[in-house]
């Protein structure tokens, strides 16, 4: 027998038949004799919906007052999964975030979990129940509500899979598993069996939206087995943990990323505390700044580019408006129509020549590099957007991931690709 925490996402909850078929299949888990207790996310686009209601009443809603009201998104399916279940004869019991004993900081909107409770949940699931928990969502100390931020459902599992000491923490979606790309751009990506926890994590960082980060990286620290599989087969997933084979591959996937945007405060003055003032004041205004390059000074000025995301463009540019005149620069440029793809792989570590060999292969492809980022495991790019597909499908050819099968779906073209991207932040 085993404890089984399964999370369902919001494609997988978005019609009183689907909700049926995640019914259906927690009972057989049950059946077989496990543990279960299952995270359900709001229905299909309820969470955008809410959104829409809001702004409609207040163009700059409180967060506080946000996390009250999309936290009842979570609310609605947990009650209807509940109620399926217990139609078909079986225990069932809903929590909310905070009756799961879920507590987090204050930070309203894409608050952190500070501690966990689990003891009711453990007490309904030994009496026999299939507990039911709101994704998404907590309680602070003083008894407000919060969220967790979007895919925040993700980090609610693999939370509760530790506090609950499961085995597994099965993670469904619409998809069966993590790719070597995502396989709508890159048609010879292939699924991946398993893939150790840093390789996950700089997947999800760079853009693959099969799992949340937080969530991947909450599982390594707390050494949680994730399944990441399809809502909609039994097919086996791909397993992230720690991985323990003798020689990582290489390069593990290839990821992408079009939500972010490229902002250049230009001819700015080239001397210290210049950059501690931008990024302190950009930190201070919750901008979250990915990439970073400064060019070489000319006559004591330079450019300072930096990449954030989309949804924080707003805010980055109050913040770069109002320090313009400390640090001497005369404006500043936006870019949207960029897409960050980056190279991960344990593998880099130890093997020289990842770059030349990257680059390569954008060359002889047509691909302009605009942007370049390193680290130990990871080769980030920054390209037009429009050359977002060629660059991931050139580097996954590149460096021998390619499949030989070709995946049926129909190819999505660059605007497809960001729009995807976007909707799924």
């Amino acid at each position: 027998m085993a404890f089984v925490v399964a999370k369902f996402g919001g494609t997988s909850v978005a019609s009183p038949e689907r909700i049926q078929m995640v019914a259906r299949r927690l009972i057989a888990s049950k059946q077989a004799g496990n543990q279960v207790v299952a995270v359900v996310s709001a229905m299909g686009k309820t969470t955008d919906e809410l959104v829409g209601l809001a702004k409609a009443l207040n163009e700059d809603p409180p967060a506080r007052e946000m996390d009250m009201l999309l936290s009842t998104g979570e609310q609605v399916s947990m009650s209807l999964l509940a109620m399926a279940i217990q139609a078909r004869g079986y225990k069932a019991k809903s929590f909310t975030g905070w009756q799961a004993g879920i507590t987090t900081d204050r930070n309203y909107s894409r608050a952190k979990i500070e501690d966990i409770d689990a003891d009711r949940i453990k007490r309904e699931v030994e009496r026999g129940a299939i507990v039911i928990v709101a994704g998404f969502q907590g309680l602070t100390e003083d008894g407000d509500i919060t969220t967790l931020g979007r895919g925040g459902s993700d980090t609610t599992a693999v939370a509760l899979a530790y506090g609950l000491g499961a085995d597994v923490c099965e993670i469904y979606s619409d998809v069966d598993g993590v790719y070597t790309a995502d396989p709508r751009v890159c048609p010879r990506a292939k699924k991946l069996d398993e893939i150790c926890y840093d390789d996950m994590l700089e997947l999800s960082s760079a853009g693959a939206g099969v799992l949340q980060a937080r969530a991947v990286e909450f599982a390594k620290k707390y050494n949680v087995v994730i399944h990441s599989r399809s809502a909609f087969t039994d097919t086996p997933g791909t397993l992230i943990k720690e991985v323990t084979s003798m020689e990582q591959a290489v390069i593990s996937g290839v990821a992408h990323d079009t939500s972010e945007v490229k902002v250049t405060i230009r001819d700015l003055k080239d001397q210290y505390g210049i950059a501690s003032t931008v990024f302190s004041a950009l930190a201070g205004n919750m901008v979250n700044v990915d990439m970073i390059i400064q060019n070489v000074s000319e006559e004591g000025h330079t450019d300072l580019t930096f990449t954030c995301p989309e949804s924080d463009l707003e805010r980055a540019c109050e913040t770069v408006e109002r320090v313009l005149p400390q640090i001497g620069a005369r404006e500043y440029v936006v870019d949207k129509n960029i897409a960050k793809v980056s190279l991960v792989g344990t593998g880099m570590k130890s093997s020289p020549g990842v770059a030349a060999r990257a680059f390569t292969a954008l060359a002889e492809n047509q691909v302009n590099i605009l942007l370049i980022s390193t680290s130990p495991i990871r080769l980030s790019i920054v390209v037009e957007a429009s050359q977002c597909a060629n660059a991931v499908r050139c580097l996954h050819t590149a460096f021998d991931l390619d499949s030989d099968q070709v995946f049926e779906e129909t190819q999505l073209s660059a605007e497809e690709i960001a729009a995807k991207m976007n909707k799924g932040r």
